[in-house]
């Protein structure tokens, strides 16, 4: 996790990002640190292992509580760096983060694909991509942020396989990331299907879940609005599994949903209404996970 030191909304990521909303702009970066404090203090209640590193000033990246978009950590020891849309978001991309990392964990292959920037190709990480680590599938709603050339790079890279679709708001825009209308579980899928354009990509969808063995928990427009799709399953010490959402997230479920969800994991809260409202991102997005072998 990413602590900021100059959070502010991001003019560069608005123009696709409607879960982004401007707001009153003052203490935005005072609130915003309390809020990310507050996380990882619950997080760490919990028997979360959580790595914090502080952003620096220069050079400004308003964005950086969200380092989920430009790096990914992977069982092998690979990690890939990924193309991002926004030019201010580029400069996240840090190798102190990782030589840092590479301290405790065993840091392997790098695949850096932020070449593909120059072509003005994007693939955001795992805001792009929700990646079933289990069975080696990449999820993704593809956008401006979500090219499939890229996707499919990544891809022949991992050993991945693709599950692509085309998925939009109530108002028919295109979502900016599959992880504000997806997160998948170990043993469970929460997905806006009513997101999902076409109805031959959701039935693709659905199918892959089933092959899987998911549960699926739908969850509506107005939820996923409220960031409930932007949930991450994680372990802590013990082993147990714990899905991390926001408040937000939390409040807009329904019991049903919420029964469903604690079947498999303890659900763990946290407020950070700032960070939701001028990063147009939730609880998932602070989080890269790291999946790297401890050494």
């Amino acid at each position: 996790m990413i602590r900021p030191v100059d959070f502010k909304f991001n003019e560069q990521t608005a123009g696709d990002n409607k879960f982004q909303v401007a707001s009153e702009q003052s203490n935005v970066q005072q609130k915003a640190l309390a809020e990310f404090d507050g996380f990882v203090d619950v997080l760490r209640e919990n028997g979360v292992d959580v790595t914090v590193i502080s952003d620096t000033l220069e050079p400004a990246t308003p964005d950086s509580i969200f380092p989920n978009n430009w790096v990914s950590f992977h069982e092998d020891g690979s990690v890939f760096l990924y193309p991002m849309h926004s030019a201010n978001r580029r400069e996240e991309r840090r190798k102190d983060i990782i030589d840092e990392l590479g301290k405790t964990f065993e840091v392997g292959h790098l695949t850096d694909l932020s070449f593909f920037e120059q072509q003005h190709l994007f693939l955001e990480g795992t805001g792009s991509m929700v990646l079933d680590r289990v069975n080696k599938i990449a999820y993704a709603c593809l956008s401006v942020r979500t090219d499939k050339e890229v996707l499919e790079n990544f891809a022949m890279l991992s050993g991945y396989e693709v599950v692509a679709f085309q998925a939009v708001d109530e108002n028919g825009f295109p979502i900016y990331h599959t992880n504000v209308m997806m997160c998948i579980g170990e043993k469970f899928a929460v997905v806006c299907l009513d997101s999902i354009k076409y109805t031959e990509d959701k039935i693709a969808v659905l199918e892959s879940f089933k092959a899987t063995n998911k549960t699926v928990i739908d969850i509506s427009f107005e939820q996923m609005n409220h960031f409930a799709g932007n949930m991450l399953e994680v372990k802590n010490k013990d082993g147990e599994s714990l899905l991390v959402m926001s408040e937000q997230a939390l409040k807009v479920l329904h019991g049903t949903q919420i029964t469903a969800l604690s079947a498999f994991s303890k659900i763990v809260t946290a407020p950070i209404y700032t960070i939701e409202q001028n990063g147009g991102g939730s609880a998932r997005c602070m989080l890269a996970e790291i999946h790297l072998p401890l050494k």
